[in-house]
């Protein structure tokens, strides 16, 4: 069973920066390649990027293109996601999850494994 927990998140001014981390279980974290969702009350768990196995590949929302960085670190079993010049509406819950496949995906039916999430407020 892998189990994935996301941590790093709170209050944040506008034009502010976070950094969530999300640590997993298992050694299996390494050939994995791993994603980052949001998610706001009453709408759909939304893609905001994801990282292949080795790092070398990204692919981000264009909704924070150039603001949100993703890296990883294989040997914590770890993966980061940088948020900088933050705006409330990047205020949500972020979800960690665990793809299926090798191919950085942004649906969520291509995750199988998801942590609790962790809230991230961003005040104007």
């Amino acid at each position: 069973q892998v189990q994935l927990v996301e941590s790093g998140g709170g209050l944040v001014q506008a034009g502010g920066s976070l950094r969530l981390a999300c640590s997993a279980s298992g050694r299996t974290f390494s050939g994995y390649t791993m994603g980052w969702f949001r998610q706001t009350p009453g709408k759909e768990r939304d893609f905001v990027g994801g990282i292949n196995w080795n790092g070398r590949t990204t692919d981000y929302a264009d909704s924070v293109k150039g603001r949100f960085t993703i890296s990883r670190d294989n040997a914590k079993n770890t993966v980061y996601l940088q948020m900088n010049s933050l705006n409330p509406e990047d205020t949500a819950v972020y979800y960690c999850a665990r793809s299926r496949g090798a191919l950085v995906q942004r649906t969520t039916t291509a995750y199988d494994y998801w942590g609790q999430g962790t809230q991230v407020t961003v005040s104007s």
